[in-house]
């Protein structure tokens, strides 16, 4: 069977932002993987938490994205 024909929403993009009830994207920090134990538990606190995307590369994320707006 075909596909149907539409936008798709692009996979890379859906597994690292998110996006608000507001409209905003939302991304995790990055250095939390490894290395863990060379890290200050502030500093691992802080990554821990999400950070709002810079507006200029927001709206590209939102244009992939297509159902989460």
């Amino acid at each position: 069977m075909r596909r149907p024909k539409g936008i798709k929403t692009r996979k890379a993009v859906a597994k690292r932002f998110k996006i608000t009830a507001g409209g905003k994207a939302v991304r995790f920090h990055a250095g939390r993987r490894h290395l863990a134990q060379t890290k200050n538990a502030h500093r691992l606190r802080r990554l821990g938490k999400t950070a709002v995307v810079d507006a200029t590369d927001a709206y590209r994320i939102t244009q992939n994205l297509p159902f989460s707006h």
